[in-house]
């Protein structure tokens, strides 16, 4: 009786430990860029039924009481001289590097917030079965510095939904930090790419022997 009364104390300390320890991690991975682009997983994209309406942004970001939403506070945190910042998150001043097109940028409303993966593109790759939580999490996703990036008008929209095999940005010497961070976000929330991406990944990639890529899994909103 006494060592079943210890085995049942055991049992119930073990339970309750299971309870108050947190949850390990997602373990963050860096990897050469081309073994990188070798663990992405190939697969047919469909942009059936796609609506952008499908990924809620801008939410209230990181911090809901700080007046900025997700475009304010990534603004804020990519800027290299910090603007003012206003009543409701308005910015004035700043200071902002363009790494698409190498141009600095002075004026906040000259910028978009680039999804590094488009919408479109993370929807043909695997979003179209997310939860509509996990579609907003993607779209305000400020855990990885790649995947939204504070770029010019011009070099974002002239981007739209093009992956890396449709185009790169017009500044060659950014194609390697730019592939990679498309790879990280691809690994980061398991979206699969096409055959002829992943030749363009790779082809860029034979180009980047020094270059890596540092991803964590994104968590379950």
């Amino acid at each position: 009786m006494f060592t079943a009364a210890l085995r049942g104390l055991a049992a119930a300390a073990l339970a309750l430990l299971s309870l108050t320890v947190p949850a390990p991690a997602h373990a963050v991975e860096t990897l050469p860029l081309a073994e990188a682009v070798a663990r992405l997983p190939v697969d047919a994209e469909s942009r059936d039924g796609y609506d952008r309406d499908a990924f809620r942004h801008w939410n209230s970001g990181y911090d809901p009481d700080d007046g900025c939403n997700t475009r304010g506070e990534v603004l804020l945190a990519e800027a290299v001289e910090p603007p003012t910042v206003g009543p409701r998150c308005r910015l004035s001043g700043g200071r902002w590097w363009s790494y698409y097109d190498q141009v600095w940028v002075t004026s906040a409303s000259g910028l978009d917030l680039d999804h590094m993966v488009p919408l479109a593109e993370s929807w043909d790759s695997g979003a179209s079965a997310w939860t509509a939580q996990r579609r907003e999490a993607y779209a305000n996703d400020q855990g990885a510095d790649a995947s939204l990036v504070a770029v010019t008008a011009r070099s974002n929209r002239s981007k739209a939904d093009q992956d890396p095999a449709e185009r790169l940005p017009p500044a060659a010497e950014v194609h390697c930090r730019y592939v990679a961070g498309w790879v990280g976000t691809k690994l980061r929330w398991s979206l699969a790419a096409v055959e002829t991406e992943v030749a363009a990944l790779h082809e860029t990639a034979a180009d980047c022997p020094e270059q890596t890529v540092t991803y964590e899994p994104a968590r379950p909103p």
